[in-house]
């Protein structure tokens, strides 16, 4: 088997399309959550948290040998955080509905009992004759 038939063979295989189709999607995805806490989550907390911008909110912990600060940007980290709960909670809401609709629906209540065909009254028949003799 030659390289291009075998790694054609393997592109092909349905696991790994479904994975393609799942990473591209999901990079999508994250690209509208982050539009949503960029443009419209943020903007709707600054009045509560006052005009805070946290990709502002750095501390300056030194400065380099060409006298700019060294800072440490824990306000950019607060925001990837905040991003990735988001992120979370969509997706495990997205799973949650996915799986609600996966369920298989409950067995009909007090369903009759289904009537022995007549092959089988024959041989209840034989057998209680048996059973008697």
């Amino acid at each position: 088997m030659s390289l291009a038939s075998e790694f054609k063979e393997f592109a092909m295989k349905g696991s790994v399309i479904d994975l393609a189709v799942g990473v591209v999607i999901g990079a999508a995805f994250g690209k509208i959550v982050t539009s949503l806490v960029q443009d419209v989550i943020m903007p709707a907390l600054s009045p509560v948290l006052g005009s805070v911008n946290f990709s502002d909110l750095a501390v300056r912990i030194a400065s380099d040998a060409a006298g700019k600060p060294v800072l440490l940007k824990y306000g950019v980290f607060l925001q990837t955080v905040f991003e990735f709960i988001v992120i979370a909670l969509c997706i495990f809401m997205v799973i949650k509905g996915i799986n609600r609709l996966k369920r298989p629906p409950p067995p009909a209540a007090n369903a009759p009992p289904i009537p022995p065909t007549r092959t089988e009254e024959l041989l209840m028949q034989i057998r209680d004759q048996l059973t008697r003799k």
